[in-house]
């Protein structure tokens, strides 16, 4: 980099105002993540806003948005007319901020995000943490839209293959976290071990090969406590599952709780229990804790790696799932090496200062590539 290039970078840097826009997951399943990209931006002196839905007593008390960050709550109301009436006053407030770029923090914000960059005239950065389907009808402007961030190899092949046109806007930048000093797992040989699940309780199928194998492992003579942390609609039905394999005693079901970090950090293992077609932050945040990972491969599975990261079980498998979970209860210490090792991948791969600094070189390269041309 020639020295006009380095003056014009530190220029285009100081100038920076951005504003991040998230919605209800970023303030509750990947509330961590959001925190440490907000003090990030803080900690290099950035002036920085954020676009949000209301946000409950608990999550302001767990501090996710740093003081010095400028809130701007909307919706409102989780309502579609509400959404609509308050946009223009949104972008009114916006523009006494005076935004550089915007940073849309999830594709379900796509939509919301490019309206306003063109109310605003600036340039913005998608994120996009999903395969699902709908990425071909992802509304993306062409000429705004300067990067399209994903988190994991996967997600940047589906981002490719929906809008081939918009493939070397693409960026991997994973996800930040810290991986603690020590494993979190089995620490205390005389506490009862236990096994965490974050997973949405949509369908009770989806739980069916770990009931079974808890079952068997109790028929062993294995002793452990399971905590289930989701909800749905069919909550009701997997309790009466429960119950009908016998196994009501030793399982509990919690919502998603803030900070939820702490019901991880509580697990001697976790099991990430069916492909997902988004990015999983509990996933991440348990090999950085240092918990033991079980894991179904599928899905958006990056951070996967076969006895380095995580034990795999084949899907719907009982007795694959079995199999890993009784060899990290019979061996405590090989649960250990193995959740250390992930915490080692996770430091190598998903650091926080790397993640600000890529997020920030994006800002950058977005406004150094901003045309007057907009549609």
């Amino acid at each position: 980099m020639t020295e006009t290039e380095r003056s014009d970078t530190t220029s285009v840097r100081k100038a920076l105002r951005p504003v991040l826009i998230a919605s209800q997951r970023e303030v509750t399943e990947h509330a961590p993540f959001l925190r440490r990209l907000l003090v990030g931006l803080v900690d290099e002196s950035i002036p920085t806003a954020l676009i949000c839905p209301p946000m409950s007593g608990d999550q302001m008390d767990i501090g996710i948005v740093p003081g010095p960050v400028e809130v701007f709550t909307y919706p409102a109301i989780d309502l579609p007319l509400m959404e609509r009436m308050g946009l223009e006053s949104l972008a009114v407030a916006l523009e006494k901020f005076k935004p550089t770029i915007l940073h849309c923090l999830c594709e379900s914000r796509a939509a919301l995000t490019r309206r306003l960059a063109r109310r605003l005239s600036v340039p913005y950065v998608l994120a996009v943490n999903s395969l699902a389907g709908r990425l071909r009808r992802l509304s993306i402007s062409a000429t705004r839209c300067a990067s399209i961030v994903v988190p994991a190899e996967t997600i940047g092949s589906s981002i490719t293959r929906a809008h081939f046109s918009l493939a070397d806007r693409v960026r991997r930048i994973h996800m930040p976290t810290f991986a603690e000093s020590d494993p979190a797992c089995f620490s205390d040989p005389l506490r009862l071990s236990s096994i965490v699940v974050a997973h949405p309780i949509d369908r009770v199928s989806d739980f069916a090969a770990l009931l079974k194998a808890a079952k068997a492992l109790l028929a062993e003579g294995h002793e452990f406590v399971i905590a289930i942390m989701g909800s749905g609609k069919a909550e009701r039905r997997l309790r009466s599952a429960l119950a009908g394999h016998g196994l009501a005693h030793i399982v509990t079901i919690v919502p998603v709780l803030d900070p939820w970090r702490s019901v991880l950090a509580a697990g001697d293992i976790f099991v990430h229990l069916q492909p997902t077609k988004t990015f999983s932050g509990f996933l991440l945040e348990a090999m950085g804790l240092g918990v033991a990972v079980v894991a179904c491969e599928g899905g958006v599975d990056d951070p996967i790696i076969h006895e380095k990261t995580a034990l795999v079980y084949e899907r719907d498998d009982e007795a694959s799932l079995r199999q890993s979970l009784a060899r990290l209860l019979d061996d405590p210490e090989y649960a250990r090496q193995l959740a250390a090792s992930a915490q080692t991948h996770v430091r190598q791969h998903y650091s926080v200062g790397s993640h600000v600094a890529a997020i920030l070189d994006t800002f950058i390269e977005a406004q150094r590539s901003t045309t007057t041309h907009w549609d």
